[in-house]
């Protein structure tokens, strides 16, 4: 049976949906999985909305697509009406709650409710809501994990912005804790 992850982020420009992507594709990349990344971008850029695909997979990987995510991230209310539905039986939906206020409808997926960008504020991180949700899906999806966080984030964070590298993790954590 062959192990692969279709993971939709998606919320608004501007929130980190494709960072955080880039930081999952990444870690399997230096976990030698199959990766694929594929960002997408409402007309509007920051404020409009903003999703992509990742893969990580054991085998190689047919299409970028993800029609059918195994997990979904939404930062925002229009991301899980939108994409809810789409999700397969059995998957796992991952809500900020804090943008979030309605319930996911389904009952055949696994849901987490993380009120990452309370989180975030609380923390003096306002910009890393992202990466807080990314540290609650890192734990609840055994075949991405929570070691090895180190280098994917030295390859996300550039090196004009290595002073983010703790604050990034710290984030992470928080999530993975919460």
């Amino acid at each position: 049976m062959s192990n692969t992850c279709n993971i939709l982020f998606a919320g608004f420009g501007g929130q980190g949906i494709l960072f955080a992507g880039k930081f999952v594709a990444y870690k399997g990349l230096l976990e030698n999985k199959q990766v694929s990344w594929l960002p997408s971008y409402g007309p509007e850029m920051r404020g409009g909305t903003a999703n992509c695909s990742v893969i990580v997979s054991d085998e190689p990987i047919g299409s970028p697509i993800v029609g059918k995510p195994d997990v979904l991230v939404a930062m925002n209310l229009p991301s899980l009406d939108k994409y809810e539905n789409e999700v397969v039986p059995g998957g796992k939906i991952f809500v900020d709650s804090t943008l979030i206020s309605r319930k996911v409808e389904r009952t055949d997926v696994d849901v987490y409710y993380i009120p990452a960008t309370s989180i975030a504020n609380e923390q003096g991180i306002s910009t890393l809501a992202n990466m807080i949700i990314t540290g609650k899906l890192l734990k609840e999806v055994p075949m991405l994990g929570f070691d090895g966080i180190d280098a994917p984030l030295s390859k996300v964070v550039s090196a004009r912005k290595a002073h983010l590298l703790e604050v990034n993790k710290t984030a992470l954590k928080l999530g993975y804790d919460y």
